[in-house]
């Protein structure tokens, strides 16, 4: 049984997730998303887990930084216990389906992704798929986000590259 419960927390109580792959970009898009939460308010709770004295958010970082913005003293949070692999996982999920991503967050969330599935113990990529009917993980994880397991291994190798060429 997971244990959760919804809070209404401070943002600035909630700290960015470690090695979040994705950027919290200041434009025209989070302009959007500011103004609907002046308008609305915060209409998805946003997803944390209890970490030391505090929260670290998992999913929610445009939403805290609109509500920062807007000065709120609190915002809605699922707080849920998880592992590092569960959250990082969660976080991957939660936001590869946004638009405008950089080929470079992308790369580096399936990265993390798969390493935290192969750490989890479901590796199931020690099997060829030629060989057998069994999937390897970063297959699995192409057919969740609806591209191919190539699709999946050519962002990972973008994570080799030096800086410069990121």
């Amino acid at each position: 049984m997971v244990k959760e419960f919804i809070s209404q927390l401070p943002p600035d109580k909630l700290s960015p997730f470690a090695k979040h792959p994705y950027r919290v970009r200041e434009d025209a898009v989070m302009d959007e998303l500011t103004e609907s939460i002046r308008v609305h308010g915060v209409l998805s709770p946003l997803l944390a887990r209890p970490k030391g004295e505090g929260y670290e958010l998992v999913s929610g970082h445009r939403r805290r930084l609109a509500a920062q913005k807007l000065g709120l003293p609190t915002v809605p949070v699922l707080v849920r216990e998880m592992t590092d692999d569960e959250a990082v996982i969660l976080m991957v999920d939660s936001n590869l389906q946004r638009e405008n991503l950089l080929p470079s967050e992308k790369a580096f969330a399936y990265k993390m992704k798969l390493e935290a599935i192969k750490r989890q113990g479901a590796r199931n990529d020690l099997t060829s798929p030629k060989i057998s009917a069994k999937l390897r993980s970063d297959d699995e994880i192409g057919q969740q986000m609806g591209v191919s397991g190539d699709t999946v291994r050519n962002y990972i190798s973008l994570t080799n590259l030096v800086p410069e060429l990121m």
